[in-house]
C-alpha cells in the first residue's frame, strides 16, 4: 500500500513540476513580447482556470480584444472574488467601447470596496462616455478618497473650466499641482482658465510653463500668440504664431493674423506677404481680409496694387460700405483728374448716405472743390 502512496505522490510531483515548468515558459516568453506563443504554451496547461487572466493579458498584448475578454470571463467564474481580475476585465470593456456592461461592473466594484478611488475615477470615464451627468459625482468621489489624484482632479478642473467657472477651476487646479507641481495637464487648464477669463498676463505665464516643460503644440503657440497681442507684445506673439504654423503652413486663419501682427508693427511688407498668402488659401467672402491687404499696399505707397485689392473686397462684397469708401480713398490717392476723384465721393455718399463714412466723404468733396477753384483762379 505505501508503494502504490509512494508512485502516486512521484508521479502527481513530477505532474506538477511539469505544469510549473510549462507555465514558466510561457510567461517567459509573454515577458519576452512573444505573445502569440505564449498563448500556445498556456492553452496546454490542464487547469487553464489558473492561466485565464494570463492568456487574456497575451490577448491584449496582440490587439485581439474580443478573446482577452472571453477569457476575463472564464477566469471570473472561476475565481469570482477576485476584485483585481474584475477590475481589468471592467477597464477592457471600457476600452473596447462596451460601457454599459463596464459601469455594470464598476458599480460591482464599488459594492465590494466603496474606498477604492479608482473605480470611483473608472466608473466616472464610462459614465462620461454614456453622456451621464453623475460622471462628475464619481470623480468628487475619488478625489474625495484621495485627495492627490491626478486625474479625477484633473476631469473636475476641466469641467469647471468648460463651464467658464474660473475661481473653482482654479481651486482643484491647485490642489493638483500642490502635490505634483510639473502635471501637464494641469498646467494647460491653468492656462487655458486664465485665458478664457481674458486674464492674458497670466495666461502668458502658465502657457510659458508648458514651453519650459517640452510642451509644444499648434493650440498652445496659437493661445500665447494672441495671449502676447492682447498684452501689446507683439513680436513675442509673431514668433509665437510662426510656430503654430510650422503645424499647419496652410493655416489661412493663422497666416492672417500673422499679417495682421506684422501690420501692428508697422512692418508692411511682411504683413503684405502674409495677407497674400492668406487669400490664396481661402475659399470665403474675403472683404475684409482684401481691404487689410489694401491697406499695408496704400502705407508702403503701392497705390495700384491697392486698389485692385479694394476692387477685390468690393466685388467679395459690393453693399459693404467700409470696402467701397476705401476704394474711393484710394482712387483719390491714385487718380490725377480732380473731377473724377469728386464724383467718386458724391456716388459712394449717394450710394451709402447713412455710412459712418459720409461725413468724411462730403468734407472730401468740400476740400476737392476748393482745391479746384483754388487752381483755376
Amino acid at each position: 500500500m505505501n508503494k502504490f502512496l509512494t508512485i502516486a505522490i512521484i508521479l502527481l510531483f513530477n505532474t506538477v513540476q511539469a505544469q510549473k515548468l510549462l507555465i514558466d515558459k510561457a510567461d517567459s516568453l509573454y515577458v519576452n513580447g512573444n505573445y502569440s506563443k505564449a498563448i500556445n504554451e498556456y492553452s496546454k496547461v490542464k487547469n487553464l482556470s489558473s492561466v485565464y487572466h494570463k492568456i487574456a493579458k497575451s490577448y491584449i498584448a496582440i490587439g485581439n480584444y474580443d478573446e482577452a475578454l472571453n477569457n476575463y470571463k472564464l477566469s471570473i467564474e472561476a475565481n469570482p472574488e477576485d476584485t483585481l481580475l474584475k477590475y481589468e476585465y471592467a477597464k477592457l470593456l471600457s476600452k473596447t467601447k462596451k460601457y454599459d456592461e463596464a459601469s455594470n461592473v464598476f458599480y460591482s466594484l464599488i459594492d465590494i470596496d466603496y474606498k477604492n478611488p479608482n473605480y470611483h475615477y473608472e466608473l466616472g470615464l464610462v459614465l462620461e462616455h454614456l453622456k451621464d451627468s453623475t460622471a462628475q459625482n464619481r470623480f468628487h468621489s475619488a478625489y474625495m478618497l484621495d485627495r492627490t489624484h491626478q486625474k479625477a482632479i484633473f476631469r473636475i478642473a476641466r469641467f469647471h473650466v468648460k463651464k467658464r467657472h474660473y475661481k473653482t477651476a482654479n481651486y482643484y487646479i491647485d490642489e493638483g499641482l500642490s502635490s505634483y507641481a510639473n502635471n501637464k495637464e494641469l498646467i494647460s487648464l491653468k492656462a487655458q482658465n486664465y485665458y478664457w477669463k481674458k486674464d492674458y498676463d497670466n495666461a502668458v505665464v502658465w502657457f510659458e510653463k508648458l514651453l519650459e516643460l517640452n510642451e509644444s503644440s499648434q493650440f498652445i503657440h496659437e493661445k500665447l500668440s494672441y495671449s502676447y497681442s492682447k498684452i501689446y507684445k507683439y513680436q513675442e506673439a509673431i514668433e509665437q504664431c510662426k510656430k503654430a504654423l510650422k503645424f499647419d503652413p496652410k493655416n489661412a486663419n493663422n497666416l492672417y493674423i500673422l499679417a495682421q501682427l506684422y501690420d501692428y508693427e508697422e512692418d508692411h511688407a511682411n504683413a503684405e506677404k502674409y495677407y497674400r498668402a492668406s487669400l490664396l488659401l481661402q475659399d470665403i467672402p474675403l472683404d475684409t481680409e482684401y481691404q487689410k491687404l489694401g491697406m499695408v499696399l496704400n502705407k508702403q505707397k503701392k497705390h495700384k496694387e491697392a486698389l485692385e485689392a479694394y476692387k477685390k473686397a468690393v466685388y467679395e462684397n459690393p453693399t459693404s460700405p467700409d470696402a467701397n469708401f476705401f476704394l474711393v480713398l484710394t482712387k483719390d490717392q491714385y487718380y490725377e483728374d480732380i473731377d473724377t476723384r469728386i464724383q467718386l465721393y458724391e456716388k459712394f455718399v449717394k450710394k451709402f448716405p447713412e455710412s459712418v463714412f459720409a461725413p468724411m466723404a462730403e468734407r472730401r468733396i468740400s476740400q476737392l472743390k476748393e482745391e479746384k477753384f483754388l487752381k483755376t483762379d
